[in-house]
């Protein structure tokens, strides 16, 4: 063991702490870290360690020489001494155990924080890492100028002392008088606010780090606290500080609905009931319960870029880490409560959990779980779907571009607007099940609004047919039609993409001599208007989508939309610029009017103004944008003058 030994004197040692726990030392020692009232959460989380070991031991082992009919933590401040003193009555420890635990960083992910302290030049960036790691009995020098630790082994009569300011060294004394357990006193750093040291004598800010970190640690956590009465006469009791309820790990028939409202609003700091409570447990290999919430409304940063998670992390009730990021996936990051693991470290960081396999596994459960509630309530709970829907439908189907293995379930709670109803949403398997005799594909459309797909010329072949197409508005919905291509082995189809033929074969068969006349008499139009408009359409074609407009353009089966095109240009993607495909109304007056003008003079003046108003034309009725809107209204301008 790398420990150098300075000076030896009636068993008092002055020792060189290991060189890796040294650099930890000095981190905390000057940390930079803003949240310092983890020092408390790590010492009473060790101390609810040693009661756990001390009562497994005592279980174990009927002869051990050890009290545990009490079993507690206590903490005991000294104002005018400013000291801090946490105490348990468990296991205690050894000397060996104080050299081996406390001199030297043997788990826990200890080197590869050092590590990356080392790699990061950003002070900013450290602090985060130290807050990642956790960081132990260490994390109490970032509030002291000393620390002394008092301990004896549960069977074992010689005790042993330690302490050290955390510059290199530390001292230790066996000693004769020290009760069962462990006891830290850290005799604390001046107040400084701007230095996030608070005042860790007073009651409150005790009362408020035990309430946030380890309100539900098994074992009370007592304090003795002043009163003063009638007379200014002052009185001392005992008061325990946490409420040892873990909801969790108690079974959902012993937990009444009050109480879990008000652990949501603990966990979630909402001012609303929660729209829906999800208890669950995992046993076998790797134990853990979770109780998770539904809000009943969204959160105002739920789509913004640094959105958090709002999983808690604990370990045998023990606090961890706020939104774990590696227990919830990014589209369910409005999901709030808590996760308890049983076999996890206290210091585990967020870069293990992401790799942890049993973390891995939980998270696979409790996405399953969420989904599978969600379906129970949009089959018999309408109002409170309608609710969840209407405040998390958009982000749930982000899950559909980056969660393979639950597409599917995924695809079973989304709801639609479609053509059917201009209120009420719909289900893909509703539609499924409304679909016309010989219908072989899910008919959509992508758009802003629905006003706008309402009033598109995309749409009028489909109303005349009495098809019902769905209505997507998101601007999630642009992607994941593409990413999933299909729902209950039916294609998604765009009503804007590819060729549209609705006819039954008997109705393609009366009117196929009608269709070569049309073909034939507009082939020479085609053409030329193509080449007229061969900077921003690729073909020119007639179409059997339209029914009343002139003309609409669409693009072909596997092209990505303007829309989609638009959105990843902002995100800083270099996309080639996709041409898209003018279809014409052969049946249009407008239409029918330019063949005859080009029939009789293909080079008549205006006659590609008039092409090129047309195609303007079919953009604005789609809700597109004009390369030059000035132009297309001075030649829109200019033609209606020689009208009059």
């Amino acid at each position: 063991m790398p420990l150098k030994e300075v000076g030896v004197s009636n068993r008092i040692e002055t020792l060189e702490f290991q060189a890796e726990a040294r650099q930890l030392l000095q981190l905390m020692v000057h940390s930079i870290y803003s949240n310092k009232d983890v020092f408390l959460r790590e010492l009473i989380s060790n101390a609810s360690d040693a009661l756990d070991k001390l009562r497994l031991e005592s279980l174990v082992d009927k002869d051990l020489a050890a009290d545990a009919s009490d079993l507690h933590v206590e903490i005991e401040v000294d104002r005018d001494a400013r000291t801090l003193t946490v105490r348990d009555n468990g296991v205690g420890m050894s000397r060996d155990d104080v050299v081996r635990l406390i001199g030297t960083i043997a788990k826990s992910g200890t080197a590869e924080l050092l590590a990356k302290l080392r790699e990061s030049k950003d002070s900013a960036a450290s602090a985060d890492l130290i807050g990642q790691f956790g960081v132990g009995f260490y994390a109490t020098f970032m509030v002291a100028d000393r620390v002394t630790l008092l301990t004896r082994r549960a069977g074992q009569a010689e005790g042993t002392r330690w302490e050290s300011t955390g510059e290199g060294t530390y001292v230790v004394e066996t000693v004769d008088d020290a009760p069962q357990g462990t006891a830290v006193t850290v005799h604390l750093k001046p107040e400084d606010s701007d230095d996030h040291l608070y005042d860790y004598t007073a009651e409150w800010k005790i009362r408020e780090i035990v309430k946030r970190y380890s309100d539900f640690i098994a074992w009370p956590i007592r304090m003795t606290v002043e009163r003063t009465g009638e007379g200014d006469e002052t009185t001392r009791e005992v008061q325990t500080l946490n409420s040892m309820k873990a909801l969790w790990a108690r079974p959902r028939s012993e937990v009444d609905e009050a109480e879990y409202k008000e652990f949501y609003k603990h966990v979630s700091h909402d001012w609303a009931d929660p729209l829906e409570t999800i208890h669950m447990r995992g046993e076998g290999t790797f134990e853990y319960e979770a109780l998770l919430f539904l809000p009943s409304h969204a959160p105002v940063d739920l789509f913004a870029p640094q959105a958090r998670r709002g999983v808690q992390l604990y370990v045998k009730r023990v606090f961890i880490m706020d939104d774990c990021e590696a227990l919830m996936p990014n589209y369910l990051r409005f999901v709030k409560g808590v996760v308890d693991a049983h076999d996890l470290s206290l210091n585990i960081s967020r870069e293990i959990l992401q790799q942890d396999r049993q973390i891995q596994a939980v998270r696979r459960r409790l996405v399953k779980k969420i989904l599978a509630t969600v379906k129970e309530l949009k089959a018999s709970e309408a109002e409170k779907y309608r609710t969840f829907w209407s405040e998390f439908g958009p982000a749930l189907k982000e899950g559909l571009l980056d969660d393979p293995d639950n597409t599917d379930a995924i695809l079973d709670v989304v709801s639609v607007a479609s053509t059917r109803d201009p209120a009420e949403l719909t289900g893909l398997r509703d539609y499924v099940e409304r679909m016309k005799d010989g219908q072989a594909d899910i008919y959509y459309m992508t758009g802003e609004s629905r006003s706008m797909i309402e009033n598109s010329p995309h749409m009028e072949a489909f109303r005349a047919k009495g098809y019902e197409v769905l209505i997507l508005t998101d601007p999630v919905d642009e992607v994941w039609v593409e990413r999933v291509g299909q729902f209950d082995g039916r294609p998604l189809r765009s009503i804007a993409k590819g060729q549209v033929d609705l006819d039954t074969e008997e109705e393609k068969k009366e009117a196929e001599s009608a269709r070569e006349q049309q073909r034939q008499e507009y082939a020479d139009l085609l053409t030329w208007m193509t080449g007229k408009l061969a900077d921003s359409v690729k073909e020119v074609r007639l179409s059997t989508r339209l029914t009343t407009s002139p003309a609409c353009v669409v693009g072909d089966a596997h092209d990505i939309t303007p829309t989609l095109e638009k959105m990843y240009r902002a995100m800083g993607h270099e996309v080639p610029q996709v041409k898209r495909i003018l279809e014409l109304n052969p049946g249009h007056p407008l239409v029918e009017g330019l063949r005859k003008a080009h029939e009789q003079d293909a080079a008549a003046d205006g006659l590609a103004d008039t092409a090129e108003l047309l195609y303007g034309m079919a953009l604005l009725a789609e809700g597109g944008e004009l390369a030059d809107p000035s132009r297309f209204t001075r030649v829109l301008a200019d033609r209606l003058a020689r009208t009059l």
